[in-house]
């Protein structure tokens, strides 16, 4: 298996975009081409998780192939619902490690408010179990809403700690040009003035609006490639170390321990043993804060804090941009936004940049180690990579 190595990089605005998903798709893909100095590539992968639901757009990565002008190139679409851009990407690895291709493109995308957010919910909580869920009007933030009661009873975490993370998400996209919300919040704002209930009307108790991410547009590209193409390009040699990617029971109910996201645990178990590293080397971390509770469970699962002790890293700010493991630097889904089919693409960029030390004002100092999880349905298709920022020779 040869190394394979991330060689450019491309992001759209996540917010609402007045473009066909096609040029939502195309427009990282050549930001990626013109800031890596290639041309061509040998294969494109898109990630896309609604095209044909919400867009009436099927054969999306053939439409972009051309749009794009790379053609000959091969190209498919993947789809593992928000998880799609981490599972593109690892099928781009693959594709270089295996010796089948030498450049990969990989881009995701979604035009989801080309909907209303009952339709964009409404298509989402498709994800759901058909049978045991779905057609009991099930959501996506009913699920992450009882999921959130149960490990606040077991674990003692907090409508406070909830706002906590998305205090510091919002704090971060202020320093993202390109995250949806730029928006600074506070717990007095959101919790505690008596204008906090209307500000923070509750969506799905105990979680309330500022819990969830928005609905938002938007494209996210990363180009792969080998050590032998990434040698001869002017950037630093940012290594796709590690790949994990794990399942669980479908529905949530039936799991042995509800509280419990096994594949998280055994999806960054599998990417840190593949890359060679444990979790306290990480330095920076993406993870899929879709509702707030996410982040604080997922840090506890992928191994940065002790189960049931992410709140308490999260009140000593071990979190924050400054803290001993930096959280979702971008914003998070939470407040960078939310493109499902893009998210897991955006993840691996952001993380670029910071072992570039590009990230400008919410640079991590010396962070050399990266690491994103892709957060699939409720936890029962999860995709961790990680990634190492090679010493100059």
């Amino acid at each position: 298996m040869r190394d394979v190595y991330v060689v450019g990089i491309g992001i759209t605005s996540f917010t609402r975009l007045e473009y066909p998903l096609v040029e939502i798709a195309a427009y990282p893909g050549l930001m990626a081409l013109r800031e890596s100095g290639l041309n061509k590539v040998d294969h494109l992968y898109v990630a896309n998780m609604g095209g044909g639901r919400i867009n009436g757009q099927t054969g999306l990565a053939s439409a972009v192939v051309d749009h794009m002008s790379l053609t000959p190139a091969g190209a498919e679409t993947i789809e593992n619902g928000p998880a799609s851009g981490a599972s593109a990407i690892k099928q781009g690895y693959m594709a270089v490690a295996s010796g089948m291709h030498d450049i990969v493109m990989v881009i995701g995308a979604e035009r989801m408010r080309e909907v209303n957010n009952l339709e964009a919910t409404d298509f989402v909580a498709t994800l759901t179990h058909p049978h045991a869920e779905y057609i009991y009007g099930v959501t996506l933030p009913a699920m992450a809403g009882m999921f959130a009661r149960l490990y606040m009873e077991k674990y003692g975490v907090t409508s406070r700690h909830l706002g906590m993370v998305a205090v510091k998400n919002h704090a971060n996209a202020m320093h993202n040009f390109f995250a949806h919300l730029h928006q600074p919040i506070t717990l007095e704002g959101i919790l505690d003035s008596p204008e906090a209930a209307t500000n923070n009307p509750m969506v799905a108790d105990p979680l309330r609006f500022f819990d969830c991410c928005p609905v938002s547009d938007g494209g996210a590209c990363v180009i792969l490639a080998t050590g032998d193409v990434a040698k001869k390009l002017d950037k630093p040699m940012i290594r796709l170390a590690g790949i994990g990617q794990a399942t669980d029971t479908h529905t949530l109910h039936e799991r042995q321990e509800p509280t419990d996201l096994l594949a998280v645990r055994a999806a960054a178990k599998k990417s840190f043993a593949m890359a060679g590293v444990k979790p306290g080397d990480v330095d920076v971390a993406e993870l899929h804060d879709a509702f707030t509770i996410l982040e604080i469970v997922e840090s506890e699962e992928i191994g940065f804090f002790k189960k049931g002790e992410g709140h308490i890293a999260l009140e000593k700010g071990l979190t924050k941009p400054d803290g001993k493991l930096p959280i979702n630097t971008a914003g998070g889904l939470k407040a960078r936004g939310h493109p499902v089919g893009a998210t897991g693409v955006a993840q691996a960029h952001e993380i670029v940049l910071q072992l570039r030390g590009e990230a400008e004002k919410r640079q991590v100092k010396n962070a050399r180690i990266g690491f994103t999880c892709n957060f699939g349905g409720f936890g029962n298709n999860v995709v961790c990579l990680t990634f190492i920022k090679e010493k100059e020779k």
